[in-house]
């Protein structure tokens, strides 16, 4: 995959995400803890796939000597360019502060290199360098295979049925409530 050229389901995230307008809550949850239990509290259930991502993950990039919170601006800079503090932070869903923390460790291995913008300069682009361009090339099969491994058993269908229901709740989530 080039620089250019991101993967189909970035291309795709934008223009998936289709709610109706107008629909009413689904009423599947009550108020009661029976309801809302961990086994099937689907809020709870996607934080603990996360965290299972997270764990898997960890692991693909220790060799890399890097961990969940460093590996992300490497993918977001190489393959989406974004390339300020402030994006990389909107993108990866973490405040500005845990991200430039993430940076400055990114820079003391050499991975990135942060330069002031000659027209403001207020304003810093992150770049990557040679080393990490070389360690992001790195990172995508780890993803795939996190992604895969947690998909095992799934047939194609079901997965794309997955995804488009993913959206769908995002899509629901952006909307104001009624």
């Amino acid at each position: 995959m080039s620089k250019s050229d991101p993967p189909s389901s970035v291309r795709r995230g934008a223009t998936r995400r289709n709610s109706v307008p107008g629909r009413q809550p689904a009423g599947y949850y009550r108020d009661t803890a029976e309801s809302l239990g961990p086994d099937v509290n689907i809020g709870y259930l996607v934080k603990q796939l996360q965290s299972s991502f997270n764990r898997m993950m960890e692991l693909h990039m220790a060799p890399l000597g890097l961990t969940a919170m460093q590996w992300r601006p490497l993918v977001l800079i190489r393959y989406r360019n974004v390339n300020t503090p402030a994006e990389l932070s909107r993108h990866s869903n973490i405040d500005t502060g845990a991200m430039t923390r993430a940076l400055d460790r990114l820079e003391a291995k050499q991975f990135i290199s942060r330069q002031r913008c000659s027209d403001d300069r207020r304003s810093v682009r992150v770049e990557l360098t040679k080393a990490g361009n070389e360690v992001a090339e790195q990172i995508l099969p780890a993803v795939a295979a996190t992604l895969n491994t947690h998909l095992r058993g799934f047939s194609k269908d079901e997965v794309e049925l997955f995804i488009s229901m993913i959206d769908r709740m995002l899509a629901n989530g952006e909307e104001p409530v009624e």
